[in-house]
């Protein structure tokens, strides 16, 4: 996309948030999301959040920006992106934008200063052109209706020499969560099957992600796997987050009339792996991908 076609997609509103260095020029609602509901920061907290943490420290520690920069967190979500970089970077400033302002309340009461957040669209970010030392996202590329117009937009936000990095989870192999939950569901509805982030989002995999940031005209591009516990205090604990309706496979089972979800819960419960004591334990993986804006020439 150029950058005549991104500028003329801001906000025609021109309300101007300036922090510490990071110009904000308007307050779009728009990160692009298809059948999913992503609202309530508590719902998900319980269902992904608590593992997006973890992933996020270690992203964050991954990317190599150094001291005193000046990020961009675009889909921010509940803040798990933003805090790390707030603990682990010691940035001059973060932005945290998202589409859905539950979210943005969540993260503004969980991520700690310098962070800030704003409601504001994925594919039209409300900043000037190379205002950020560093642009990042967090488990929401793929949720994205144009994935290498995103990538684009977030480059065109970077001075030269900026990073661009995300990382979105393994959902066809290191998501054990999910394996478990499609591989019970599609035994029970085969129709389900098309719903199943592994299928849908065939981009979260190491060489499509290297394809999509080279597609962008980023430069030193590196892929790597973020693997962390996914542990589960009980079955109740690992099922309960599934009827809160946040996210795909949570609103599939918003669907089902209370027997199928029943018979889902119970298909579950005898596939997951149960120690002893009556805990679960799972991991995820997630996929990291980074590179940075080319000098002129």
């Amino acid at each position: 996309m150029s950058a005549a076609a991104a500028r003329s997609r801001r906000s025609a509103v021109p309300v101007r948030v300036p922090v510490a260095g990071v110009v904000v020029v308007g307050d779009r609602g728009g990160m692009e999301e298809r059948r999913e509901t992503w609202a309530a920061g508590g719902a998900y907290e319980r269902y992904m959040g608590r593992w997006s943490r973890p992933v996020a420290d270690a992203f964050a520690t991954w990317t190599g920006c150094g001291d005193g920069a000046r990020w961009l967190d675009v889909g921010c979500g509940t803040g798990a992106l933003a805090a790390a970089v707030a603990a682990r970077c010691r940035p001059r400033a973060v932005v945290g934008l998202d589409r859905s302002a539950g979210f943005v309340d969540a993260a503004r009461g969980a991520a700690p200063a310098p962070a800030c957040f704003v409601v504001a669209d994925a594919l039209s970010l409300p900043v000037r052109d190379g205002a950020c030392d560093a642009a990042v996202s967090g488990l929401a590329l793929n949720f994205l209706a144009d994935p290498d117009a995103a990538v684009a937009e977030w480059a065109r936000v970077v001075r030269p020499g900026g990073l661009v990095a995300a990382y979105v989870w393994d959902y066809a192999g290191g998501m054990e969560l999910l394996r478990h939950f499609w591989a019970a569901a599609v035994a029970l509805d085969p129709a389900a099957a098309e719903l199943d982030e592994g299928r849908r989002f065939p981009g979260c995999r190491p060489d499509p992600l290297r394809a999509l940031w080279t597609r962008a005209g980023l430069a030193d591009v590196a892929v790597a796997p973020i693997e962390v516990p996914t542990v589960f205090a009980a079955f109740a604990d690992l099922w309960e987050p599934f009827l809160t309706g946040q996210g795909p496979a949570p609103g599939y089972v918003a669907t089902l009339a209370p027997a199928a979800r029943d018979r889902l819960r119970d298909a579950l419960g005898r596939a997951v792996p149960v120690r002893r004591d009556g805990s679960i334990a799972l991991t995820a993986r997630a996929w990291a991908v980074r590179g940075r804006r080319p000098a002129p020439r």
